[in-house]
């Protein structure tokens, strides 16, 4: 008989499994991923875009603004 602990370890498991591939295939530079009878085309360019924005644009964390209001 399996118990509720196997169970939850089962769907925990699972559960991190999925979001660490989703967490991949995220990253992944890819135009075209294909899993199965699942096809996903996707714009890197804009992707590239962004991160090079939020690189060159980055802005103060929010140590770095309480930090700057507790010294004025």
């Amino acid at each position: 008989m399996l118990t509720e602990t196997f169970y939850i370890v089962v769907v925990t498991t699972s559960a991190g499994l999925l979001l660490k591939l989703a967490s991949l295939i995220f990253k992944s530079k890819c135009r075209t991923c294909k899993m199965g009878c699942l096809e996903i085309e996707r714009d890197i360019e804009a992707e590239e875009k962004e991160a090079e924005f939020r690189i060159t644009h980055k802005q103060p964390s929010s140590l770095e603004l309480s930090n700057n209001e507790d010294s004025k």
